[in-house]
């Protein structure tokens, strides 16, 4: 009797207990992955706010505001203004080649929107558009193009 008893006890086991771990282990590797995603997002706007600061603390350039200022900027300022449009650059890629997919997730392409909108307005600026050449130069090509193809679209509708 007790020898039929395990028997079943193992057939209870493999019929209902193993479909159960094998949910239990899907849902917490879903979890884990949607913990993981957050955290990127968390470090690329950690990122991007830490560049913001650098913007304030340059002023002077006027990048916060969508038309670049109308007083001529000196040889320095235009170097900082490239060095940051370069520091942003760096963020973006890290940005796409962290976030986008082709086909993501809807929680992916949350993420993401913020990162296209942010690459939006920016290419909204001629003076960041004009520098994108030489900073696009070694980049990852699949980014370069993604950046080019919303430049030429900001253009559009500037013009």
């Amino acid at each position: 009797m007790a020898l039929e008893t395990w028997e079943l006890l193992s057939y209870v086991v493999t019929v209902v207990g193993l479909p159960f771990a094998i949910v239990v282990f899907l849902w917490e590797q879903r979890k884990e992955r949607l913990a993981d995603e957050e955290e990127l997002h968390q470090r690329l706007s950690a990122a991007y706010t830490d560049f913001l600061k650098l913007v304030l603390d340059n002023a002077d350039l006027q990048l916060l505001r969508r038309q670049p200022g109308e007083l001529p900027l000196s040889d320095e300022q235009q170097e900082r203004r490239f060095a940051l449009f370069g520091i942003l650059i760096s963020i973006f890629e890290q940005a796409f080649v962290m976030v986008y997919e082709p086909a993501m997730s809807r929680q992916r392409q949350r993420l993401w929107q913020n990162w296209a909108d942010y690459i939006e307005d920016w290419c909204a600026r001629p003076d960041f558009r004009a520098a994108l050449p030489e900073l696009l130069r070694g980049e990852d090509e699949a980014f370069a193009a993604y950046i080019r193809d919303t430049a030429v679209r900001a253009a559009e509708v500037a013009a």
